[in-house]
């Protein structure tokens, strides 16, 4: 089948998480029609848990930046772009957005192209985050999601993108006067729950686990099943999950392909190179000049072992009491990373509950052809 459309991946700094001027130079340079995004990341500077307000921050100025250039509402902006918030940019990590286009194929040569798909589920109830229907709602999204892009199989899927609900007090709360009872009543440790089993969706979507094996009490508890693909970030700015499927397809053209390969630790950097290479850019040592002018996008998930090891030697990550673990991971992988490819506006989320191996996780990166 010719290819039809092309998919564009813009990678452009925000000053602060209502900064969208980066993102409205594209389209005064006419780089970009607002009608041709389709998905919107954005790794803001927030704590990354529960009371992170530079997520909703972010997504109401993406609204009334775009609203306009739309045509439509600020509340209907929401319905036609996908935009996954992502807080947390410790360390040396910059704070930026990734902007996903598509438009009308370029003429292009032979082989598979970055594809992208989109859905959404529906709106969970506070005693839905963390349970198996949650699981099962969420592999639902990923296979329209994948239908959406065109992707012929599964084994061209490269990275699902996920953004889902967390628990308040007040939803809590709101679910016990109705007699339901939520899977936690700590808010912190339902993002952990809420990514885990968005992830599992996953695993259970590509099948990466046996749905057989799946169940409420395997959610955070079972680690040993997991996606190599999938990467979840929970946020207080929704009550449904947002699902971004990116693959490679013949049906799309342009010049970018995606790659993905799983960090089995924080300082797997081989794997890193891997997924650069599975995108076009083979490289053993930081990338050079032209590289990094082809590397449109790397994105990670950061976890700490859960046993305080790193290959052997002692990590302190899951003993600060003054820092969230979460926190120090992002930072952590992020250096790492950032050191190989030799620029910081990098997508690293932390929380990698059923995301790869325990202490380590998926990486992805899109890259240009030559």
């Amino acid at each position: 089948m010719a290819a039809t459309k092309q998919c564009l991946v813009f990678r452009v700094a925000m000053a602060n998480p209502g900064d969208t001027s980066a993102i409205e130079a594209l389209f005064d340079e006419r780089a970009l029609g607002a009608d041709e995004i389709v998905a919107i990341f954005g790794k803001t500077e927030g704590n990354g848990c529960v009371n992170d307000y530079t997520r909703p921050y972010a997504i109401e100025a993406l609204k009334s930046a775009l609203a306009p250039r739309l045509g439509c509402s600020r509340a209907e902006v929401a319905g036609r772009i996908n935009m996954v918030m992502s807080g947390g940019t410790e360390g040396g990590l910059s704070p930026h957005f990734l902007v996903f286009a598509a438009r009308d194929a370029a003429v292009t040569g032979p082989g598979k192209r970055l594809a992208i798909g989109t859905a959404t589920t529906r709106t969970f109830l506070p005693e839905d985050i963390g349970r198996l229907g949650q699981v099962r709602e969420t592999a639902a999204a990923v296979r329209q999601a994948i239908v959406a892009a065109g992707i012929s199989s599964d084994d061209d899927v490269h990275l699902v993108q996920i953004k889902c609900p967390l628990l308040t007090a007040r939803r809590h709360a709101e679910a016990v006067a109705r007699g339901a009872r939520p899977a936690t009543h700590d808010t912190y440790a339902s993002m952990g729950l809420s990514r885990g089993a968005s992830a599992l969706g996953v695993a259970l979507a590509l099948g990466e686990v046996d749905g057989r094996a799946l169940s409420d009490e395997i959610v955070c508890r079972q680690f040993g099943l997991w996606s190599g693909r999938a990467s979840a970030s929970a946020g207080i700015e929704l009550m449904h999950s947002e699902i971004i499927v990116l693959g490679n397809s013949g049906r799309w053209g342009g010049d970018l392909v995606i790659g993905h390969a799983v960090m089995r630790d924080a300082i797997d950097l081989p794997a890193i190179y891997q997924a650069l290479a599975a995108a076009g850019l083979e490289a053993s040592r930081q990338l050079t000049d032209d590289q990094r002018a082809r590397l449109r996008a790397l994105l990670l998930k950061a976890e700490p072992s859960s046993n305080g090891v790193i290959r052997g030697a002692r990590h302190v990550m899951l003993d600060d009491s003054d820092i969230l673990a979460t926190r120090h991971a992002r930072a952590f992988v992020g250096g790492a990373a950032a050191g190989l490819v030799g620029f910081t506006d990098l997508f690293i989320s932390g929380g990698a509950e059923h995301q790869g191996p325990d202490g380590g996780g998926p990486v992805a990166a899109i890259g240009a052809v030559v």
